[in-house]
């Protein structure tokens, strides 16, 4: 499953990326890593973007990046 189907207030493990290049990068430059402890705080009123909890710290990405995130259930 991809972290963009994860709902809020859900946690999950993540597993892989599979985006490549600059978005690869930049996901794991934000602390995208597998094993990493991810829990969907919200989305935003109009979608995007959604807001996550990685690792003790909030980030925000577009569903369009979180599509690209693998993750397994906690």
């Amino acid at each position: 499953m991809t972290l963009e189907e994860v709902g809020p207030g859900l946690q999950c493990v993540m597993v892989d990326i599979h985006a490549t290049g600059a978005l690869g990068q930049r996901l794991m430059d934000l602390g995208f890593y597998p094993g990493a402890r991810i829990r969907v705080v919200r989305n935003a009123p109009l979608v995007d973007p959604v807001e996550l909890e990685l690792d003790g710290y909030h980030v925000s990405i577009r569903h369009e990046e979180a599509r690209n995130v693998e993750v397994e259930p906690a």
